[in-house]
């Protein structure tokens, strides 16, 4: 049995298809796996979890009537947004500290790990976006995660990135919005690459056809209350449009042929 809930939710408003998911929403640790051999410092890096942005997430899903799903464990125990056969799914390195207390797991530990904690996750979010098609609508998906200002001593400019692969519905105009601002820099597909096979979205967004976008917000910036605050209102305010477009009302599966991308609408 595990001691910590594998996830936590918002019940969004009645009719809501804005679904907030959070997959390193926490640095905790089940009691049965200690410290995993690692001092306190290093939880509060961001190799343990995605700094921040669980205030975002909570935030911006209460006053938007979203409903939302976070993670409640350390990424350094197992990685949601990686895919049940990903070698990376428990991480015995994470940008240079050796986790010890992940340096011997074989594959039935790894799979313990995966039924208590990475799949009761997932289930819960496609019992979400179940609900919502069952009811008639397409599920909107915005993915909500942060980043390192410095990478390996280099230091990142974006102050917000967004990731996606093909289908642009959601990222095209919402970075559109955030470069329209004014205030911040704006990466495109930046600091990382949007097209990531069995993470999260790839799962549960873009194999579904559902209009998504995943975002990164630098650390730095939502270190603090003040900070995660000022962030999950400009998304407060930049998102609705966004579900307001006709494009986003339908099941829609993106790919491309000979080079060229196309898409093809699977609900009316």
């Amino acid at each position: 049995m595990a001691d910590i809930p594998p996830f936590e939710t918002v019940e969004g408003a009645p009719g809501s298809r804005l679904v907030l998911l959070c997959d390193h929403a926490s640095n905790r640790v089940p009691a049965e796996l200690g410290d995993l051999g690692l001092p306190p410092s290093e939880f509060e890096r961001h190799i343990a979890y995605d700094i921040g942005m669980r205030g975002v997430t909570l935030r911006a899903a209460r006053a938007l009537g979203a409903h939302a799903l976070l993670s409640t464990v350390s990424r350094l125990v197992v990685d949601p947004n990686r895919g049940e056969d990903d070698p990376t799914l428990v991480m015995r390195l994470s940008d240079g500290a050796v986790v010890p207390g992940n340096a011997r797991v074989d594959a039935d530990e790894v799979q313990r790990r995966v039924r208590l904690y990475h799949r009761p996750y997932h289930d819960a979010i496609s019992a979400r976006l179940d609900a919502i098609v069952d009811a008639g609508d397409t599920p909107v998906i915005v993915s909500m995660h942060s980043f390192t200002a410095f990478w390996k001593t280099i230091a990142r400019p974006w102050h917000v990135g967004l990731l996606w692969d093909l289908d642009g519905r959601l990222a095209i105009p919402l970075l559109e919005a955030l470069r329209a601002e004014g205030d911040i820099s704006v990466g495109d597909n930046e600091p990382y690459d949007g097209a990531l096979i069995g993470d999260t979205l790839n799962r549960h967004a873009t194999g579904r056809g559902f209009p998504h976008v995943l975002v990164e917000i630098r650390q730095d910036l939502i270190a603090d209350e003040a900070g995660q605050a000022e962030w999950a209102e400009r998304f407060v305010r930049l998102i609705p449009p966004l579900l307001e477009r006709p494009d986003t009302a339908h099941i829609t599966h993106f790919g491309t042929r000979a080079g060229v991308r196309f898409a093809a609408r699977t609900s009316s």
